[in-house]
């Protein structure tokens, strides 16, 4: 069997430099349980199965896979699957997802969703004082269970925020960018933000007091691969 890998990068800065890899394949392609197996032999932080909406519907589901586990929501795969059904001819208004129905919105080179914050998985939140203490940290002092998201403000006024964020219990040591821990920042801060993560990544929030964070970001296509 070969299978199709749409190979997607979301959250690049406006230069379509950085960002973080996503494998977005046709779920009809897949029998559900090889999805696993696969999202830990393509080992990029998320792989989402998409099913594309009936002809007319403006509703698609998807089914998001890190290397180790099945999650009911991860903001990264989200947008590259919403992003490659718009490149594919067939955007839509909203994206079912295990946790929830997620909104989708098109705001010209930004793919955005909303999400209810509940959906994200929890992240040791941890403040530190500059972005060159975030630039210094060693991942290896985070290796203890638990998914960590280290953040400093670079421009407080403006809602700059130097983020690196550390998961090894979900097979991803060091993520590039992390639309999950993006939306607890948000509520965490209760504010709006433009996020620089990993290396150079950009992520852009939205908050809302109702309980919802709306998260965009750039997405580009890195061509397909085969399985």
């Amino acid at each position: 069997m070969t299978v199709d890998v749409t190979v997607v990068r979301v959250f690049t800065d406006p230069d379509e430099r950085f960002g973080n890899p996503v494998g977005v394949i046709d779920a009809s392609t897949v029998p559900a349980q090889q999805r696993q197996q696969i999202a830990k032999e393509l080992a990029y932080s998320e792989t989402v199965f998409v099913e594309p909406p009936e002809r007319g519907a403006t509703t698609a589901r998807a089914h998001i896979f890190t290397p180790a586990v099945e999650t009911g929501f991860a903001g990264l795969p989200a947008l590259g699957a919403v992003w490659w059904l718009r490149q594919r001819g067939t955007p839509v208004r909203t994206l079912q997802l295990g946790a929830g129905v997620v909104e989708v919105d098109y705001q010209g080179d930004l793919a955005v969703i909303r999400a209810a914050g509940e959906w994200t998985p929890e992240f040791v939140i941890e403040e530190l004082g500059s972005p060159d203490e975030i630039a210094a940290t060693d991942p290896a002092d985070y290796d203890d269970g638990f998914a960590h998201a280290l953040w400093a403000w670079s421009d407080k006024e403006a809602g700059c925020v130097r983020m690196r964020v550390f998961a090894p219990e979900l097979g991803v040591g060091e993520d590039e960018a992390t639309g999950a821990a993006a939306i607890r920042i948000t509520e965490h801060l209760s504010r709006d933000l433009i996020i620089i993560q990993g290396k150079g990544s950009l992520i852009y929030t939205w908050w809302s007091p109702q309980g919802w964070v709306d998260l965009g970001g750039r997405v580009v296509t890195d061509g397909i691969t085969q399985l």
